[in-house]
């Protein structure tokens, strides 16, 4: 894996969109916080957030688990193309923007530093509506999900503050076997795969929330049997 680095930070607060009176679909109400915005210089990084970043729905959203969002720069070219639309780093709603890591090389539970600060990849980023109202396409969600370029999640080991291109360097890798693009797999398309959900289940550093989904599955399954 050639070197990794953090390309850009943004942060977003909460803020409406549309009007409560609008009748078309993109232009009703909603709230959400993926409006993000690129942060000049040091930030720095807690235990559930960047400085200046807040979430609008934390049901979803935040948390230890979900402290910080990062998705690939390789992604945007194509995604510039397909949309037909002036993206700028930020677009997909993530915090950190990111230079030679993917979904096919960035495994559940891999231990990162950048800078002071060090994180860990705690589970893949799951789209939702949001980002599909944000870029008025109904199906981006389901696009990002079929095309595999989520992005992931990271939790914080170790605050500190960080700083656009600053490396990312590598420290630990426990679960090899679960990059990314693997626990994709098992999240979207293999809905009826016990073993798989079982042994991903099973992947240690796993959120919280995921692995309740995938019990959850499980739980159907067997009342479905």
């Amino acid at each position: 894996m050639s070197e990794a680095r953090l390309i850009s930070i943004q942060v977003g607060q909460p803020r409406r969109y549309g009007s409560p009176d609008a009748e078309d679909y993109f232009d009703q109400e909603w709230r959400s916080a993926i409006g993000q915005e690129p942060v000049a210089g040091a930030v720095w990084l807690g235990k559930t957030n960047l400085a200046g970043d807040k979430q609008a729905d934390l049901r979803f959203h935040g948390g230890v688990d979900k402290a910080v969002n990062g998705y690939p720069s390789e992604h945007y070219a194509d995604w510039i193309e397909q949309l037909q639309l002036a993206l700028a780093h930020g677009a997909f709603g993530e915090n950190f923007t990111t230079a030679g890591l993917t979904e096919a090389n960035v495994c559940i539970g891999d231990v990162y530093r950048l800078g002071d600060a060090i994180v860990q990849v705690s589970q893949p980023r799951q789209p939702c509506a949001k980002l599909a109202r944000r870029w008025r396409t109904k199906d981006l969600a389901a696009r990002v999900i079929e095309a595999g370029k989520t992005g992931w999640y990271l939790r914080v080991l170790q605050e500190g503050k960080v700083e656009a291109g600053m490396s990312i360097e590598l420290l630990e890798r426990p679960q090899p076997q679960w990059t990314i693009a693997a626990a994709n797999e098992v999240i979207y398309h293999g809905k009826r795969d016990v073993a798989a959900m079982r042994a991903l289940i099973a992947c240690p550093p796993l959120s919280a929330a995921w692995r309740d989904e995938l019990n959850s599955r499980l739980a159907k399954l067997n009342g479905d049997s």
